[in-house]
C-alpha cells in the first residue's frame, strides 16, 4: 500500500466523529455536525435532545500540556460556581480524546453546550449580569497554580513580539508599520507609567466578545471559547469588552454617551464583586493596541488566517486601530 501523502490538516468526518463519541461517552442517537474552522474545528453535537460542543484541536496551535490547562481551568471554573462551557468526561474518566488523524495525533475535548445566545447590545440587568461573573471568574483564576504551559499578556507578547511578526505582512505599508511601531512604545510608556505593579494578575480569557458568551432567556451568562486564555493582568478581560463597546460606537451602533453608561454600570457590578482601581482601568486604552496586535501577530502563523494578512485586509485593519486609538487615546 502507498502511504498517504504528508498532511498538515485533516478536517476529521462528522459521522465518524457521531461514532467515536457515541462508544466513548455512552450517549444514543449521536448526531454531529461540522460548524467552524478556526484555531480548532468545532463541531456540534446532539444526543436525545441534549447539545454539546465538540472541538478538534490542530497540533500546530495547540500542545497537549495546553489544552490540559484548559481543561483543568475550566473544571476549576465549574467547581467554583462559575458559568462556564465546561468539558464532560467520558466513561473511562478522561477529559481528553486522542485521535489518528492523517497528519498525526489531534486531541478532542467535549463540552456541554451554553444554553442561549449571543447578544451584541446588553441591558442594564445583562451588563450587571456580565460583569459579575467575570469578577467571579477573576477571583478562580488568579488564584489558580496550572502547568506553566500558557502564554503571558505583558508588554513583550502583545506589543513587540506580534510586530516582529508582522514585518513581512506589512512590507507594503512601511509607513503603516513605522506608525504602529511608535504607537506600541507610547502605549509601553503609558502603561509603565500607571504603576503595574499594583495590577491584579491571573488567567485571562483575553476575547471578552459577545461572540465568546451566551445569554439565557433569564439573562444568565455562560462563558466560553477559552482557547487564547493565559496569564496577565486580569484588567486585559475588561479591556476586551471595553473594546467591543468602543467599535460599536465606531460603527455607528450605538453613540459614545450610551458606550460610557454601558461601562460604568459594568464597571460598578464588577466592582460589587471584585477590587478594580482606576489605574487598571486608565491603562486600558493602552493595553487595547496588544489586543489588536496580538491576533494580528496569530494570524501570521497558520494557513487558515493568511486572508487576515493580506495587504489589503492588514491595511484596513491598521487602519481601524489607527482610528479607534486616535478617538481613545491622551497624549
Amino acid at each position: 500500500m502507498k502511504p498517504i501523502f504528508p498532511t498538515v490538516y485533516s478536517t476529521l468526518s462528522p459521522l465518524a466523529l457521531a461514532s467515536l463519541i457515541s462508544e466513548n461517552y455512552g450517549l444514543d442517537a449521536v448526531e454531529c455536525s461540522f460548524f467552524l474552522r478556526g484555531v480548532g474545528d468545532t463541531y456540534m453535537v446532539a444526543s436525545n435532545g441534549k447539545r454539546f460542543v465538540l472541538r478538534v484541536y490542530r497540533p500546530s496551535h495547540r500542545t497537549l500540556p495546553q489544552i490540559k490547562a484548559e481543561v483543568l481551568l475550566l473544571l476549576a471554573l465549574k467547581d467554583a460556581g462559575v458559568s462556564v462551557s465546561y468539558p464532560i468526561t467520558d466513561v473511562g474518566g478522561n477529559s481528553i480524546l486522542a485521535l489518528d488523524a492523517a497528519e498525526g495525533t489531534r486531541y478532542a475535548v467535549l463540552f456541554n453546550y451554553a444554553p442561549g445566545k449571543a447578544l451584541n447590545i446588553l441591558g442594564d440587568e445583562y451588563l450587571g449580569n456580565l460583569c459579575r461573573e467575570m469578577a467571579k471568574f477573576h477571583n478562580v483564576s488568579s488564584t489558580i497554580i496550572l502547568n506553566g504551559s500558557r502564554w503571558r499578556f505583558d508588554v513583550e507578547n502583545t506589543l513587540f513580539r506580534p510586530l516582529e511578526m508582522l514585518t513581512t505582512a506589512f512590507a507594503e505599508d512601511a509607513e503603516g508599520y513605522a506608525w504602529m511601531v511608535e504607537a506600541a512604545k507610547f502605549a509601553e510608556q503609558k502603561i509603565t507609567s500607571l504603576g503595574t505593579d499594583s495590577f491584579s494578575n491571573g488567567y485571562c480569557h483575553f476575547d471578552f466578545l459577545p461572540k465568546n458568551f451566551h445569554f439565557d432567556d433569564g439573562g444568565l451568562v455562560t462563558f466560553f471559547d477559552f482557547d487564547f486564555f493565559g496569564y496577565g493582568w486580569l484588567v486585559n478581560d475588561v479591556m476586551t469588552f471595553w473594546q467591543h463597546l468602543c467599535l460599536d460606537v465606531h460603527f455607528g451602533k450605538i453613540t459614545q454617551e450610551k458606550a460610557d453608561e454601558s461601562f460604568a454600570i459594568f464597571v460598578v457590578a464588577y466592582r460589587s464583586v471584585r477590587h478594580l482601581s482606576d489605574e487598571e482601568l486608565s491603562a486600558m486604552p493602552y493595553l487595547s493596541l496588544g489586543f489588536w496586535l496580538f491576533y494580528m501577530g496569530f494570524h501570521t502563523t497558520h494557513d487558515q488566517f493568511y486572508p487576515f494578512v493580506q495587504p489589503a485586509h492588514l491595511k484596513l485593519r491598521a487602519d481601524l486601530v489607527k482610528k479607534l486609538l486616535e478617538r481613545y487615546w491622551k497624549r
